[in-house]
This record gives structure tokens, sequence and C-alpha cells, in this order.
């Protein structure tokens, strides 16, 4: 995604906004890194569009808050499908 950095910062604002995306799937959609999204979304964005900040920081403070429910149903699932597999193998 080469752009000016601040348009970019709009973009990936719209887009957290519309899918209600996390950081690396900002990032992962946009095929740039996680440090690259951050920046421009928490420094780049509120001197572009404050307004517009403001709702990705919104959504941004619940994906922290939900994030230790994220990982923990990873890492039920990873075991699971771990001992689905061994099971089949025995």
């Amino acid at each position: 995604m080469k752009t000016q950095p601040n348009h970019r910062a709009v973009i990936l604002g719209q887009y957290i906004i519309e899918n209600k995306a996390t950081v690396r799937a900002a990032a992962s959609k946009f095929g740039i890194s996680k440090s690259t999204v951050h920046k421009d979304v928490s420094e780049r964005l509120p001197k572009v569009n404050p307004t517009l900040y403001a709702q990705v920081k919104d959504i941004l403070e619940i994906n922290k808050q939900e994030r230790h429910i994220r990982g923990g149903m990873a890492t039920k699932i990873k075991y699971r499908e771990l001992a689905e597999r061994r099971a089949k193998s025995q």
C-alpha cells in the first residue's frame, strides 16, 4: 500500500471502523506491519481527522479489553485440534 502516510492513516481508520478490525487484521489486509498501522492510527490520524480518530480509538480500546479472551480461545482451539490429531493417528 504505497500512499501518502496521512491518506493511508485515514484509509486504515475507515477500515478499522467498518470492520471493527484489530490492528493485526488491518495490517494483514493492507500488507503492512502492525507497527505502521499503530503509528498511522495513533499519531497521524488525530492530526488529520480527529473525529475519525475518536471512533477508531473506541474500537481499539474494545479490542484491547477483549484480547485476553481471544488469546484464550485460540489456545483452547489449538489444543483441541492437537488432541483430535493424536486420537486419529492412534
